[in-house]
């Protein structure tokens, strides 16, 4: 028995990284896939027939989550389309990296916006088929920087910490409906966005690991799937880190 069979997935910025190998990891395990993307359209499209290789029904839908009527929307088509849904996965989310002294406002309010308010935005929305069905699971991607913070990136840590208090929240409030809230902290994970990094600074992360490497998108979409399954029916409010040991 596959661990999502019969269970209909929702998860944002699935076009690449650590969002991709989720909705892969969730279509092996059986999950119907709800994903949205922004920008290409024909990374969606190939998406969609990858996944549908699984056996799965799939459906891409091009939204903004940083908007809060559009994730409305979207919520409302996905059950329209899927009947429910069963599990959210809040994985969009970017970054505008500088000093303070040299950040815009621009730069803060735009991290602010995407990784955070689409939080508030998606959650809220699909707190309604949740609570009809009686069931469903909440996974916030936040990161190792919202717990340590990160000289150079104060708007992107600020979004990440504020998922896990939002996280906690929402855990104590929806915990009686039988909907669970789970926040996964991934560390220096190898992916489109550190591959920009260079090799030595690179080596200097691995070395200060001590598994003394770093993880793959896989090992952050093993997470999701033991939270968004059953193994998990007793696990909320908690923040997992995925970092091979980085903050202990």
């Amino acid at each position: 028995m596959s661990l999502l069979q019969g269970k209909v997935a929702l998860i944002t910025g699935a076009s690449r990284g650590i969002g991709r190998a989720i909705a892969t990891r969730f279509a092996q395990e059986g999950a119907s896939i709800a994903f949205t993307y922004l920008s290409s359209v024909e990374k969606g499209q190939a998406l969609e027939t990858e996944l549908s290789a699984f056996g799965v029904k799939v459906k891409g839908y091009r939204s903004d989550a940083s908007d809060f009527k559009a994730a409305e929307e979207l919520v409302n088509q996905i059950v329209a389309d899927f009947g429910t849904i069963d599990a959210v996965i809040n994985n969009a989310g970017i970054t505008r990296d500088g000093l303070l002294m040299r950040m815009s406002e621009e730069q803060w309010d735009v991290v602010i916006n995407v990784n955070l308010k689409s939080v508030f935005n998606l959650t809220k929305a699909v707190i309604k088929p949740m609570m009809k069905a009686k069931k469903g699971s909440i996974i916030n991607l936040t990161s190792v920087v919202g717990i340590r913070g990160n000289a150079g990136q104060a708007n992107y840590a600020a979004s990440k910490a504020g998922i896990i208090g939002f996280t906690k929240s929402v855990a104590l409030e929806l915990g009686s409906r039988n909907i669970r809230s789970n926040a996964i902290a991934p560390g220096f994970i190898e992916t489109e966005m550190t591959g920009e990094i260079n090799d030595k600074a690179v080596e200097e992360w691995k070395q200060s690991i001590p598994l003394k490497r770093g993880g793959q998108p896989e090992e952050v979409a093993d997470c999701a799937l033991f939270l968004a399954s059953d193994l998990s029916r007793y696990i909320t409010g908690q923040v997992l880190q995925v970092d091979g040991g980085m903050l202990t």
